[in-house]
């Protein structure tokens, strides 16, 4: 009995046995987290994590009628008709020659108009320095995913490029520019359009002291541009976005398809 009670008692004194704690962590093109990919080129990263804020450079968004909701991680940025968040441009982002961009977006049918994603403002044009956007032609089943890029006195017109079913669920779209001549736009984190636009060169943003998520830059209330006010064809991103991050340089395919997975699991 004096032995059968130690037994017990021994028995009641070990763990139960998790397999998890024995697991290797996640680890992802050899990442274990999205802020490991490329962390001395990212230079703009808003989480929408209950604030504003470019966590990099510290400058602070203002929101009008934009809140938070439930995020791919944590919170995101909720907007809804005639709202939007209005930030000053970080002077690295203002300065940047080749770039990537990656956020997530959640978000209804676009049935009102064009609607923003983010937009890099051009106080002097009609359209901005650097704008992502749904495009007019939306279907229930399909969206259309335009980007727009001046440099000077150049433009690129990357679109329309057919996204199917991308309503009511966390997609992610990048965009990535090598500083002399190829545009790579990626879905989910795979190769949606590949364009080449010969002559090029660096990226010189003009007049890109002001930037907007959730709407074109001329949707804003004042206009962020002195060129036109809003439009009657563009509207607002009426769901969420998260996770901006805005690279100094263009990542691999094999980096944007780690970032997207790493984040898609909350890393």
């Amino acid at each position: 009995m004096a032995l059968l009670g130690a037994g017990l008692a021994f028995s009641a004194c070990q763990k139960k046995f998790d397999p998890s704690t024995y697991a290797p962590p996640l680890n992802i093109g050899g990442y274990t987290s999205a802020n490991e990919i490329a962390p001395s080129n990212l230079i703009a990263y808003w989480s929408f994590n209950g604030d504003l804020t470019d966590s990099i450079s510290g400058t602070a968004g203002t929101a009008t009628g934009a809140t938070f909701a439930g995020g791919v991680k944590g919170q995101a940025m909720q907007g809804a008709d005639d709202s939007y968040v209005v930030s000053n441009t970080p002077t690295a982002v203002q300065n940047m020659s080749a770039f990537t961009v990656s956020t997530w977006v959640n978000t209804p049918q676009n049935t009102d108009g064009i609607v923003g994603v983010m937009d890099i403002s051009n106080s002097t044009e009609f359209w901005g320095n650097l704008t992502i956007f749904f495009e007019n032609g939306a279907t229930a089943d399909k969206g259309l995913l335009k980007v727009h890029v001046r440099s000077g006195a150049k433009e690129a017109w990357l679109g329309n490029y057919d996204v199917v079913n991308p309503w009511g669920k966390w997609i992610n779209i990048a965009v990535t520019y090598d500083g002399v001549s190829k545009f790579v736009v990626y879905l989910n984190g795979s190769k949606l359009a590949e364009s080449e636009q010969a002559g090029f060169g660096p990226i010189a943003f003009q007049n890109a002291s002001k930037m907007v998520f959730g709407t074109v830059h001329f949707q804003t209330d004042p206009s962020l541009t002195s060129a036109t006010t809003k439009q009657d064809w563009a509207s607002y991103l009426k769901g969420q976005l998260d996770e901006v991050r805005i690279y100094d340089k263009a990542l691999t395919a094999e980096e944007i398809s780690a970032l997207t997975k790493l984040e898609g699991r909350g890393k």
